[in-house]
């Protein structure tokens, strides 16, 4: 017999605690991660999902970083489907002519498209020639495992991966490898880890001083002593998402580049959580000085149609032959249409500019939930941030920030209620609107979450 675990359940929630019975009975719970409201989102529109039962939650988080242009955007999907040519479908008959949506092993238009039109964007955004090959996958782990395959091609005499501490590539292969820290168990040992500033950096304050480099310099130099000319690479993340939110300064990741251009080794950025305007410009690393020799881009990429990929140096992509980066769903036109479609947004409209006003309103707000006593730290950067909860009364800061999500779901006496993840690294709490919520909504909602969080304080001392 199996431990069961216990379906969340909510007053008021008919519908939803019975779906969540039966997920429950149907799933495993390693499907997903925890989060205590398990919130039934049964629709959704623009920055908001509703429950079965027709509640309202404002949506904080953006599907894990993906929906950057709102949940199902009318004119968006308008434009997928004008690309795959299914815009006028006729009923009467049994198959209708349209871009195929599997394309495995041949070549579709579509994908020639998205090809030229996301290099020509990464292009126009960086200035740089590093740009010039697309190789696709389904899922920001797979982006990463290809743009690792590549970098050992390039050069099979050098088997050394680098990494920076508590960074989250994923759980498949070497993505997995890549992820956490080398105290982690069955560890590849081709992988090093390295330290990502997260004391100097630790608050918003805080990131706008310089950062003394000494040390991680000092570290680089131990490293380079150590393996020799057996680096192969080094992969590092604009900020830390998974590892608690935290964003370092520019000169870091500019040493990190430098050190790797030293040392004649493959620069490696894994941007699936931070492309498409998250961090404020279209891709993090203009925004950080660098251009890396891979770039990894996912979940704002496709806007909620399931796409990634590692871009970048088309000699070190040539490394790898027929088949050794090939997969069932890569490239496929569904997810190449969903990528012209939201270039098309960002290309023709304001969206970046109103993802900056909003990272105004939301350090704003979320500076001001420090006065509830229930958050200690707040650090982010563009439209994703993250609040690090305090230890209240008798409760550890793990348990405040269990208990924040869950009150931010049931929400406040008016019924408005907002969705948040289950919490980073433990005591951190993600904050990521889609860049296009209207500015006085959300301003409303960062009312909203102080006044659920000033509650919650009252309820835990």
């Amino acid at each position: 017999m199996t431990n069961e675990v216990p379906a969340i359940q909510h007053p008021g929630e008919t519908q939803s605690n019975d779906l969540r019975q039966r997920v429950t009975k149907t799933e495993p719970l390693a499907l997903r991660t925890f989060t205590p409201s398990l919130a039934l989102l049964d629709k959704s529109a623009g920055s908001y999902h509703w429950t079965p039962e027709g509640r309202k939650l404002a949506d904080f988080s953006s599907g894990v970083l993906v929906a950057n242009l709102g949940h199902n955007p009318t004119r968006w999907w308008r434009r997928v489907f004008d690309y795959l040519g299914v815009s006028n479908l006729d009923e009467s008959q049994e198959f209708t002519p349209a871009a195929p949506l599997t394309a495995y092993n041949a070549v579709n238009s579509l994908e020639v498209q998205a090809n030229e039109r996301l290099l020509a964007n990464m292009r126009a955004e960086s200035g740089g020639g590093r740009m010039e090959q697309v190789l696709w996958a389904a899922s920001g782990s797979e982006a990463v495992q290809k743009a690792l395959w590549a970098s050992l091609a390039y050069n099979p005499k050098r088997d050394v991966i680098v990494a920076t501490r508590r960074g989250f590539h994923g759980k498949k292969g070497l993505a997995g490898a890549v992820t956490g820290s080398e105290t982690d168990k069955e560890r590849d040992p081709r992988v090093k880890f390295i330290s990502f500033p997260m004391v100097e950096c630790g608050d918003v304050d805080l990131r706008k001083q310089p950062l003394d480099l000494e040390p991680y310099q000092q570290e680089l130099d131990k490293l380079s002593s150590e393996v020799g000319d057996r680096l192969s690479c080094l992969i590092t993340e604009p900020y830390l998402g998974g590892g608690g939110s935290y964003h370092p300064q520019p000169e870091y990741l500019q040493l990190l580049q430098k050190f790797c251009r030293d040392h004649d080794a493959l620069f490696v950025l894994d941007e699936i959580q931070s492309n498409f305007g998250r961090t404020g410009p279209m891709y993090a690393y203009t925004h950080y000085g660098v251009e890396p020799d891979i770039v990894c881009l996912g979940k704002g990429l496709g806007n909620g149609i399931p796409v990634s990929a590692a871009v970048g140096r088309a000699d070190v992509f040539q490394a790898l032959h027929y088949g050794e980066a090939s997969d069932t769903w890569s490239a496929n036109p569904l997810s190449s249409a969903a990528v012209l479609a939201t270039l098309d947004e960002f290309e023709s409209g304001d969206v970046l500019a109103q993802g900056q006003a909003l990272a105004a309103i939301i350090e704003e707000g979320l500076l001001r939930l420090k006065t509830t006593g229930v958050i200690d730290k707040v650090r982010g950067e563009g439209c994703v941030w993250g609040i690090e909860c305090a230890a209240c009364g008798s409760h550890e800061p793990e348990e405040v920030a269990n208990e924040c999500v869950e009150a931010c779901y049931l929400g406040d006496r008016q019924g408005r209620a907002i969705h948040l993840l289950g919490p980073l690294a433990g005591k951190v709490i993600r904050v990521s609107p889609p860049l296009t919520m209207p500015p006085d909504e959300l301003r409303e909602y960062m009312e909203v979450m102080h006044s659920i969080l000033a509650s919650l304080r009252l309820k835990l001392r």
